[in-house]
């Protein structure tokens, strides 16, 4: 019995020194959870399958091009908000095609293949946004709104024609070529009417395009070829090896970016 009674404060004392540590394991766990639950909300989940980091540096590079082009500021966030309506389109759209090829290839990182967004949800974002990006596109000027909604047109098409074959390249250089003319045309408010862009800066947007097709295709080429893909970049991949392909790609979109500057610097963007 004395020796029981003896105990007793011995494990009330270790029970005051555990409560605490216990105490901050569940606040962790709980913080823990309360970011997965934040990271799995529907809007958190439809800007992860927007393709953010693409979105964010086409749109930021069409808005520097604008503002270096000489557009007002309104101008200019016009020019950012109707490319980043337009890109997440692209990628929910991307993200909804590559679905069931996503889940093949155990991309469980993707909203839509992993289960965590609902197809259906997808879908209305995209419809969403393209209600949306009509009048977005047109408020840059008709001639200009209506390249830049072809533009998006041909992307959505490249999401599902001759991406896995050698032509890959061919629409996303035609979907690049016509953002200059977007810029060029473009202006504030629906009647709006500029000048036809350098054909040197259609050439050069061209090839800007599909250094970009590249270089987003790269963390993708393992799984592509065991899927039995045979784009462009997979077959220079295959002949030259993944990483100098990464070299060589960086290398040419950053000669094209300095050119482009060169000749906007020159001529400038219109004719």
């Amino acid at each position: 019995m004395s020796r029981t009674l003896r105990r007793r404060p011995e494990a009330a004392e270790t029970d005051q020194e555990e409560a605490p540590g216990s105490g901050v394991e569940a606040l962790a766990a709980r913080r823990a959870e309360r970011r997965r639950s934040l990271g799995h909300t529907t809007a958190v989940l439809l800007l992860r399958a927007a393709h953010p980091r693409q979105a964010l540096l086409t749109a930021g590079g069409m808005a520097v091009a604008a503002a270096i082009s000489g557009r007002s500021g309104r101008e200019v966030v016009l020019v950012l908000a109707t490319v980043l309506v337009g890109q997440a389109i692209l990628g929910w759209h991307n993200d909804l095609v590559d679905r069931a090829r996503d889940e093949a290839a155990g991309r469980t990182a993707k909203p839509v293949a992993g289960g965590l967004l609902d197809p259906g949800t997808a879908w209305f974002a995209l419809i969403c946004g393209v209600l949306l990006l009509v009048p977005l596109s047109i408020s840059n000027g008709v001639t200009a709104g209506c390249l830049y909604l072809v533009s998006v047109a041909i992307g959505l098409t490249g999401n599902v024609l001759l991406r896995h074959g050698l032509l890959s390249w061919l629409t996303w250089a035609a979907s690049y070529a016509l953002l200059p003319g977007f810029l060029s045309y473009g202006g504030w408010g629906g009647a709006t009417v500029g000048d036809p862009p350098q054909v040197a800066m259609v050439v050069l947007a061209a090839l800007l395009g599909v250094g970009v097709h590249v270089l987003s295709a790269l963390p993708g080429l393992v799984a592509d070829h065991e899927a039995g893909d045979r784009h462009l970049p997979l077959r220079i991949a295959l002949r030259i090896g993944a990483t100098r392909l990464l070299v060589l790609s960086l290398l040419w979109t950053l000669l094209v970016l300095v050119a482009m500057l060169l000749v906007g610097d020159s001529v400038g963007l219109r004719a």
